[in-house]
């Protein structure tokens, strides 16, 4: 068995190691005087939505701030929730450092319910129409209440901010249309969510993709997204994307075929996110849209197959003659996700050594996702996908 089969693998954990070196981070204590408008859609999520809106009530450096809410269709109370954490703000909780000087983000009645003295605004979103996905609709509807924005950030519900994140993801983007600054992600699932950053570092150059106008080599994260208003509106907005079920990374290249510029930024050191708290949430959630992230299955059985080869049958070869080269394969794969967990605020050990295993359970995911779709089992808060 050759040496030269190591050439990808040193290829790869190489590009890993230069785009981690290259990696945007949004600045701390960063302050901003555009317009910043923090938008955050809600579909029953009164279980975690509290430390979200807290932290964005606690944002500081973007005196020009409001935050638009949407609750779309819940039914587990997640707006009473809202209000509950507004009033408290109110009353002396968490209250943004830098509030609007003689402004009130009120609008009148029919644009929703203002909240927490003025800071929030709490919209009780539509239903979709045929041809709209849930989170693209609700997206849609915040980005129209807030037609005077310079700017538009996106946050997920499961996001906590740093009080300086929002001023310092703005200050990021100038230069692009928009930015995907990635949160730390905590909770449960450390053998495979790890992989999200780990892929864009291994597989996506990161400035050539800042550069080609090329929509393949587009890449961002919904749970935290800021995007210039301009290049947002020139984009078709949420609409061009409405029946996406990875909507952020369509998002994406929608900007990039309007002629935006788009970038991926750590930022870890400013969020965190705690996606699923079980296996089977996680599995419900990677399964519903793991098979819209590859053009075909032909496609996603050839990228499996090319991971697998990679980085899980090296190890299988230990025991035999070929073990160096076995050995030297296996941690060229866990040097790789090393520099990943370093440069994104994640565990680099023990975590990097289960690198074969989260491949193989990626695989299966992926083939899991594919055969949900095809007995149209897919499904996210109540709704088909």
């Amino acid at each position: 068995m050759s040496w030269l089969l190591l050439v990808p693998l040193v290829l790869l954990t190489g590009h890993t190691i230069v785009n981690a070196l290259l990696l945007r981070r949004p600045p701390r204590d960063a302050v901003t005087e555009r317009r910043v408008a923090v938008l955050l859609p809600l579909r029953d999520e009164a279980d975690r939505v509290t430390p979200c809106l807290e932290a964005l009530l606690s944002q500081r450096g973007v005196p020009r701030l409001e935050i638009v809410v949407l609750d779309d269709g819940s039914a587990d109370g997640t707006a009473d929730v809202v209000r509950s954490v507004a009033a408290r703000s109110a009353a002396g909780g968490p209250v943004a450092a830098d509030p609007p000087a003689g402004e009130s983000v009120a609008a009148d009645p029919a644009a929703g319910e203002s909240v927490a003295g003025g800071k929030v605004r709490l919209l009780t979103g539509a239903t979709p129409p045929d041809g709209w996905l849930g989170k693209p609709h609700a997206c849609a509807q915040l980005a129209a209440a807030v037609p005077e924005a310079e700017v538009l950030v996106f946050v997920d519900a499961d996001v906590v901010l740093a009080p300086d994140a929002v001023a310092g993801g703005v200050v990021a983007a100038e230069g692009f249309e928009l930015l995907s600054p990635y949160p730390r992600i905590v909770g449960f699932g450390r053998l495979v969510q790890p992989l999200l950053q780990w892929s864009w570092l291994t597989f996506l150059p990161m400035r050539a993709m800042e550069r080609s106008p090329r929509t393949s080599l587009a890449a961002a994260g919904g749970q935290w997204l800021v995007v210039s208003r301009g290049g947002y509106d020139r984009a078709g907005g949420h609409a061009a994307v409405r029946g996406e079920v990875l909507e952020d990374i369509a998002l994406a290249r929608a900007v990039k075929r309007s002629g935006g510029r788009i970038a991926l930024a750590d930022g870890s050191a400013l969020a965190t996110c705690r996606m699923y708290d079980s296996w089977p949430a996680l599995v419900d959630g990677y399964t519903k849209s793991l098979w819209a992230s590859f053009p075909s299955a032909f496609g996603a059985a050839s990228v499996v197959v090319l991971l697998l080869l990679l980085y899980a049958v090296p190890p299988l070869f230990v025991p035999t003659p070929w073990w160096p080269l076995a050995v030297t394969a296996y941690l060229l794969g866990v040097a790789g996700r090393a520099v990943t967990a370093r440069a994104t605020g994640g565990r680099a050990f023990p975590d990097a050594l289960a690198h074969p295993a989260s491949i193989v359970v990626f695989a299966y995911l992926i083939a899991l996702s594919y055969q949900r779709r095809r007995r149209g089992a897919l499904t996210w808060r109540g709704r088909p996908v």
